[in-house]
Formats: structure tokens, sequence, C-alpha cells
């Protein structure tokens, strides 16, 4: 039998709006993201972005819409693709 990854929407988002993060590693082109080839990359690792918005996928999944200033792209990504480097000044505390 295959072992199923917890539901991450069970829980709270790992980030929230307006949070400052890293990529992890290079996001490219799943076939996605309008106006790139499919393949091409699209964030570098060392990135850093802000979180535009919290949405999910397949009902399980947090995604998170991650605007990098210095390359002008807004791209989804998952929470094991980033590492927090700023909450939100406004922010809730955790």
């Amino acid at each position: 039998m295959v072992e199923q990854a917890p539901v991450e929407l069970w829980g709270p988002p790992v980030f929230e709006k307006g949070d400052k993060v890293v990529a992890l590693r290079d996001v490219r082109n799943d076939g996605t993201f309008p106006g790139a080839k499919m393949g091409e990359v699209l964030i570098r690792k060392d990135e850093i972005g802000y979180v535009h918005s919290v949405g999910s996928y397949l009902n399980r999944y947090y995604i998170y819409a991650i605007d990098f200033i210095e390359t002008a792209r807004l791209v989804g990504m998952r929470a094991a693709e980033l590492q927090l480097l700023e909450k939100a000044p406004d922010a809730p505390p955790s």
C-alpha cells in the first residue's frame, strides 16, 4: 500500500501575506507560467520575494504566490521550496 502525504490544508499555512521569503532552489516552468518556455528557469535559488497571496491546489496543498521583485515575476510555490526570512510587519505572533 502506498502511503500518502498528509493534507496540508488540515493545518494553518506556513507563510502569510507579506512574509519575506527566499527560494531554496531553482524553479523551472512546468508549463503553467505564461510567456516562458517549458523548463525555463523562472526563479533562481536565493532569490528573495514576498508572499502575495495564499491559495490551494488539489484540495491538499497550500500554494504561495510569491512576488519576486528582482525578476518582476509572481510565481506559485510550495512551502518546501521556500524559507522565511522575515514575518510581515502586521503578522500575528505564532
